[in-house]
């Protein structure tokens, strides 16, 4: 069970960066990047959950908020890019 779920994260994980780096817009790459947050997530919580340990829950909590500012971060900046073009 465990094995099957390391690998369809590590698909997940590689699916979202051919996005990230294909693109075509910016809103993929911004979607690309919070599902990379999202995996990254994901493998502390299945860390947590293989090994028994709870610091791996504290760990995904703090990649999850990070990961929440950094995407707004990055939509804003989009956003006020695209403002100047228009």
């Amino acid at each position: 069970m465990n094995a099957a779920l390391v690998g369809l994260l590590g698909l997940a994980v590689a699916l979202a960066a051919l996005r990230l780096v294909r693109g075509p817009g910016d809103a993929d790459r911004i979607v690309a990047l919070d599902l990379l947050s999202a995996c990254g997530v994901a493998a502390c919580v299945l860390a947590a959950a293989q090994s028994g340990q709870v610091l791996y829950l504290d760990v995904a909590l703090g990649v999850a908020l990070v990961a929440f500012v950094g995407t707004l971060a990055w939509a804003r900046a989009v956003a006020r890019k695209g403002d100047r073009r228009g």
